[in-house]
């Protein structure tokens, strides 16, 4: 018998089903403050332990291409040995790395063990939502995972400013110890739900696919991040950059020949997919290159604490969670194309208008009006990019396009990181001397990223009204834990 079979899906006002919402909204906070509070305290990290502008990066990108290269594969591992059992894994190893990252005697060990929080990460966010979609029975599935939507766009909206407020007071080391009693309540909270797995998983996961994906994306990402930072033509760039091209050239053909792949490439066959998938790399690219050079140019250059610094962006959430309910009925009767197009022109706009930021420039007037069209332009967006996501594919093939589209989002949001540096001129310079010089620049970059991603929205993704849409939207796509199921499974 399997554990579906063992363990019947519960209703959402029980005990089991609470217990089921708590430790999904807690694994999500965990996931989002991992990804992300760190970047408000990279320069006290980097005056502590005297790190370059590459090391720096990777601070933040080595979790990042961690997860984005394991998400996949993660997802069949909880369908296989059970969606309790990984994500127990997960938080647990959450847990030790974020120790050791906390009592790193130096940035590179500090680096080491910031992927092995993206292992961690990757066992916990396809787990999560997958373990409630399983507990909860069909009726309340939709309402379950709209309160888990709203509980943790909510509690992100404080992480950064918890974290700045930690690395303030007391060291950037505390920050790293914030997700500690988020796992303790997680893992307390999970004795009292039953475990389940997909009947269907068969064969063993696709270790070998899983691995080309690792050292393609990993070796791409170093070539980026230390060609920018040291030189384009060192050997070590090179290599790194041509083994990553080939093992993800590679990857192609070896999934077409796999009986149980890690990949299913008949998603690539809709025209609709490709595009949306290609804007969505160009979007969130911009979302990830946007927060981090905000953070560090309201330091680095306006003078914000690291606290400061996390309350400063906190409106655009705040809107977000106020706007993505009204798109989400917006794209049932006008279709998802035109929304997203409009959205993420509008946070083009933003981030142009962001971009004239500088020492002087005020909260009131610099900051709040570009960071609250960011918001709107986010709000409505998301909604609309899930829903059309989920109308590419048929219904069998939904969970998989939504695990690649959340993965091109977090590849799109490595590579902007890892690029930045290039677009100061110069490879040798301090990370405030880097964001003094990239910051405008590379905040127009993200603006025409915005733009190109809403040109193909126009071109290609469908105008006609979608009922394959959200209940609420996910939170947003920079939280790094937009993972919402599809309301097909939900009401299945």
């Amino acid at each position: 018998m399997s554990l579906d079979q063992a363990s019947p899906s519960v209703p959402l006002r029980s005990t089991t089903g609470i217990a089921v919402i708590c430790a999904t909204v807690l694994a999500s906070m965990i996931g989002f403050l991992d990804a992300s509070v760190v970047t408000v305290a990279l320069p006290s990290i980097g005056e502590d332990q005297n790190a370059g502008v590459a090391q720096l990066q990777w601070v933040v990108t080595s979790f990042l291409v961690t997860v984005a290269a394991l998400l996949l594969v993660a997802g069949g591992l909880s369908d296989r040995y059970g969606r309790r059992r990984i994500l127990v894994v997960g938080l647990v190893l959450t847990l030790g790395a974020s120790v050791l990252c906390a009592l790193a005697p130096s940035v590179d060990l500090l680096i080491a063990a910031r992927v092995l929080q993206g292992i961690g990460a990757a066992l916990t966010v396809p787990s999560s939502l997958a373990l409630l979609n399983a507990t909860l029975r069909p009726e309340d599935r939709a309402r379950g995972i709209g309160i888990w939507a709203g509980l943790a766009t909510l509690g992100m909206t404080v992480g950064p400013y918890a974290g700045g407020w930690l690395s303030d007071t007391y060291s950037w080391r505390w920050l790293f110890l914030l997700n500690a009693p988020l796992v303790i309540a997680a893992l307390l909270v999970l004795r009292g739900v039953p475990d389940s797995r997909d009947p269907a998983a068969a064969g063993r996961p696709d270790v070998p696919g899983s691995l080309l994906t690792a050292v393609g994306f990993g070796g791409v990402i170093y070539a980026l991040t230390e060609g920018a930072a040291r030189g384009w033509s060192r050997p070590s760039v090179v290599v790194a950059g041509l083994v990553g091209i080939a093992c993800l050239v590679a990857l192609v053909p070896f999934e077409a020949m796999r009986q149980h792949p890690m990949l299913q490439l008949r998603l690539f066959q809709s025209r609709q997919f490709d595009a949306i998938n290609a804007g969505t790399l160009l979007f969130y690219a911009a979302l990830s290159a946007s927060s981090y050079l905000l953070y560090l140019q309201l330091e680095l250059q306006l003078g914000y604490s690291a606290s400061a610094a996390g309350a400063a962006l906190i409106p655009a959430s705040i809107v977000f969670l106020l706007i993505s309910p009204i798109s989400g009925s917006l794209v049932a009767r006008f279709g998802p194309g035109w929304l997203m197009a409009a959205g993420m022109t509008i946070v083009g706009i933003a981030f142009v208008y962001l971009s004239a930021l500088g020492p002087g420039s005020t909260y009131l007037s610099g900051v709040l009006p570009g960071n609250l069209l960011h918001g709107l332009g986010l709000g409505l967006a998301v909604t609309p990019l899930t829903a059309a996501v989920l109308a590419a594919v048929s219904s069998a093939d939904l969970g998989e396009a939504s695990a690649v589209n959340n993965t091109v989002s977090r590849i799109g949001g490595v590579a902007a990181i890892a690029v930045l540096p290039a677009l100061a001129g110069g490879v040798h310079l301090s990370l405030t001397e880097t964001i003094a010089a990239s910051f405008r620049p590379a905040m127009l970059a993200t603006a025409v990223l915005c733009l190109a991603a809403a040109a193909i929205s126009v071109a290609f993704v469908s105008k006609t009204a979608t009922t394959s849409t959200p209940r609420m939207a996910p939170p947003p796509p920079h939280a790094c834990i937009a993972n919402c199921m599809p309301p097909e499974k939900v009401s299945a």
